[in-house]
């Protein structure tokens, strides 16, 4: 799964986003995303996703995913959406 699906999958499925958000690898991606920015720019992010432009949001992804650690978590999550 990459980053846009990701993306798109949680958009049309909340109660899957919550649930992930709520996770210990939910709350490390929330740390990751938030950056040093005290969180200003996923919030962003997050209102435009939800207005249905997910372009930011991908991007924030895509920086997480280029450390191994973040690339492990992203795939933990989408590993459980999947089930």
């Amino acid at each position: 799964m990459d980053q846009v699906e990701l993306v798109q999958k949680l958009k049309k499925n909340p109660a899957a986003l919550q649930s992930i958000m709520q996770s210990q690898d939910g709350q490390r991606l929330m740390q990751m995303l938030s950056g040093g920015d005290h969180g200003v720019s996923l919030n962003r992010a997050a209102v435009q996703a939800a207005g249905g432009n997910t372009a930011d949001m991908v991007q924030m992804l895509k920086n997480v995913m280029s450390s191994p650690e973040g690339a492990a978590l992203v795939q933990r999550i989408g590993e459980s959406l999947q089930k």
